[in-house]
């Protein structure tokens, strides 16, 4: 099998692992957790730091549990966020690749992936191998962004060009911004008949919760997509510093107020 050539577009520096590691299943796997239980085998795939991997990890103990991520430089962070938990010897990491995952047919309950199906170059592809290894009547579970329906006041101008070319340079790197909204196309192309669809957000409106989502994406403007957008020619240097600004002043403003839709979806193998 050829694995379809992908670019993640958010890259692994300090301000993305920052941001992925504020994240826990309450937040972002809301829709899942009523569904686990003691016992179940789990696969994280995309596990990144591994912080809501321990989550599911406590949900479904004592089942295997096992994270997977294609970067093994986060692996290393992930190990750190399981020793924090006590998880370490509980959890198994593993380095592999959504499109080629390194399991045998009907080796898990639930495969989970948060924020990943929009990072890869074919996620209907993934969301198969993610079915194969899932055992018959067992859960596939996906969430995703939908970037354009995302919301927030103010309005900096600087802002409209994050996410312009944001998703510009995601396309770019074969991603697709708007994954969240086309999951249940994804899973319904990918063979899986019987499913559930929702979605919910995350929102950011207290001065903390602004100071931390605005300096994280300000961040990312101009050490993480921003140089990729350059290179590809999708935006300038000064574009660079125009967003990073406009996301300064919108975590600063006391009315400040961010939306992040996602669309979910629970298919069953």
């Amino acid at each position: 099998m050829t694995t379809p050539s992908t670019t993640y577009t958010h890259g692994h520096g300090p301000a993305v692992l920052a941001n992925h590691s504020h994240r826990r299943a309450a937040d972002s796997a809301a829709y899942l957790l009523p569904h686990l239980k003691a016992g179940l085998a789990l696969l994280d795939v995309g596990c990144g730091p591994a912080t809501i991997t321990a989550d599911l990890a406590r949900a479904v103990a004592p089942g295997r549990v096992i994270g997977l991520d294609a970067a093994p430089t986060v692996l290393n962070t992930a190990r750190t966020t399981l020793e924090d938990h006590g998880l370490q010897d509980t959890v198994e990491l593993v380095t592999g690749d959504v499109h080629e995952l390194p399991f045998e047919d009907d080796s898990f309950d639930v495969v989970h992936a948060h924020q990943v199906l929009q990072h890869v170059a074919d996620p209907v592809a993934a969301l198969r191998e993610m079915r194969r290894v899932t055992r018959p009547g067992g859960i596939v579970a996906a969430r995703d962004a939908v970037y354009s329906a995302m919301a927030w006041y103010p309005r900096p101008p600087g802002m409209e060009v994050w996410r312009e070319t944001y998703m510009a340079t995601a396309r770019a790197n074969r991603g697709e911004p708007d994954a969240g909204a086309l999951l249940l196309s994804w899973v319904r192309a990918a063979g899986m008949t019987t499913h559930e669809a929702s979605a919910s957000t995350w929102c950011y409106a207290t001065p903390e919760d602004r100071r931390w989502w605005g300096s994280t994406w300000a961040e990312r403007c101009l050490s993480s997509f921003g140089p990729q957008a350059v290179a590809t020619g999708l935006a300038d240097p000064g574009d660079l510093e125009v967003m990073a600004d406009a996301w300064h002043r919108w975590a600063t403003n006391d009315d400040a107020w961010f939306a992040v839709v996602h669309g979910e979806v629970l298919a069953r193998a």
